[in-house]
């Protein structure tokens, strides 16, 4: 059975200020480099087997994946549908507004110029499926919506789950893609 592993990028100013970053090109904070680098060593002291990082194109997640790659030696790539998701007018505005988390809940809404819910689901699920079929092992280094994303492609969660669900800057998870089989079905 395989599976990815995923990883939010390190800490950043917005993430400080508690801002929305989004598809906004935050750079890392120092302590988000020192995350990245810290990160990357333990997965090369405790040998994960890793064959590819694919990252956002977003500095913030760049910058991580960098830092990883530099402790592992493990090659990366970067991969554009593990680009945030665009909240529109809600950029830089409190991560935890009352009316941004109503929102998040509405999964057709593009916010004003932003993403739906539905449209960043439809990349992250297609590029997750083809990750199911390959043979190689994954980390995928981006953001904390596109791990709300994968979380919901391998487990069922209600909206308010779905809308409340977040991990940590440099957390790290593993996902395992179950087999194809009429008990799952």
């Amino acid at each position: 059975m395989g599976h990815i592993y995923f990883v939010r990028h390190g800490q950043t100013v917005w993430n400080v200020e508690n801002k929305i970053c989004g598809a906004t090109d935050i750079e890392l904070t120092e302590l988000g480099h020192a995350q990245a680098k810290e990160l990357g060593q333990r997965i090369a002291k405790e040998g994960t087997d890793i064959d590819m990082i694919l990252y956002s194109p977003l500095v913030r997640a760049a910058d991580t994946a960098r830092r990883i790659s530099e402790a592992t030696g493990i090659p990366m790539r970067m991969e554009p549908r593990l680009k945030e998701q665009n909240f529109g007018k809600y950029e830089s505005t409190p991560r935890d507004g009352e009316e941004f988390k109503r929102d998040k809940q509405n999964f057709i809404d593009s916010y004003e110029g932003g993403e739906t819910m539905l449209r960043l689901c439809h990349r992250i699920y297609g590029l997750l499926d083809e990750l199911r079929k390959s043979e190689q092992t994954y980390l995928l280094v981006a953001h904390n919506g596109i791990a709300r994303m994968v979380k919901s492609y391998f487990c069922d969660m209600t909206n308010e789950e779905f809308a409340a669900y977040g991990i940590g800057n440099c957390e790290i998870l593993r996902f395992d893609f179950e087999e194809e089989s009429e008990e799952n079905g």
